[in-house]
């Protein structure tokens, strides 16, 4: 159930995933990352190791998230791009297209792969890494430190992430979404007053407009009344009516 809480807040928020999107550092606290030569790419089949999932899962989630994954470093390479780079990286491979993966690549994937233990451990640290950089010692009392979080036992690191989660969560309602509801609280009263306003008007509107009619009625009244003092014939009178 706590697992669930915390997965609520980086797989289902892009905005806090944005947020810590940096954090890169954390995924050497759950185990290393195995590199390219050139020591900044990992292919589809290194960042499958790295989670411990078929490398299916790695591909099903590049297509269903791949625009934010390629904003964080996510590209393929083919024709003249690949051969330069199997050269300056000195890869062995005869495929004509290659995925690769940056550091904040696999950080990326770490927030969205479900099913994976490896990458729950790494959403786990970066809630804590964020909590620890709000420095709010109140919010995370009692809570073991980062590196002897392994060793602790299941129920004091499910209650360390309640904590951190919370908080997290609580942040991001008081900056994002509590500004949001008053906007749209203001807008509403603005909206609200100019329909009082166009109410007053219509108001005022059928007012006049039944006034012409009495006006109207009574001068009918009257112009009557003057014609049969006068003793005008009847068929005129009709006329008048």
């Amino acid at each position: 159930m706590v697992a669930m809480t915390v997965d609520a807040v980086l797989l289902e928020s892009p905005t806090m995933r944005a947020r810590v999107g940096d954090r890169v550092e954390v995924l050497d606290k759950v185990r290393a990352l195995t590199l390219l030569p050139d020591g900044v790419h990992v292919t589809t089949e290194g960042v499958a190791a790295y989670f411990e999932v078929p490398v299916q899962a790695i591909h099903s989630l590049v297509y269903d998230h791949r625009a934010e994954l390629s904003s964080n470093g996510y590209g393929v390479l083919s024709g003249a791009r690949l051969a330069s780079f199997k050269e300056v990286s000195r890869i062995q491979s005869r495929a004509k297209s290659l995925a690769l993966f940056t550091r904040r690549t696999v950080l990326n994937v770490a927030m969205l792969l479900k099913e994976s233990d490896v990458a729950r451990q790494v959403r786990f640290h970066l809630l804590n890494v964020e909590e620890q950089a709000r420095q709010v010692p109140v919010d995370n009392w009692g809570a073991p430190p980062v590196d002897n979080l392994l060793g602790a036992s299941a129920g004091s690191i499910d209650a360390a992430v309640a904590r951190i989660a919370e908080s997290v969560v609580t942040k991001v309602i008081g900056t994002a979404v509590v500004p949001l509801l008053n906007a749209v609280a203001q807008d509403v009263t603005h909206i609200s007053r100019k329909v009082d306003a166009l109410t007053d008007r219509v108001d005022r509107l059928e007012r006049i407009v039944l006034d012409d009619d009495q006006r109207t009625a009574a001068r009918r009244r009257l112009t009557l009344l003057r014609a049969l003092d006068e003793g005008v014939e009847e068929e005129l009178i009709d006329d008048l009516s």
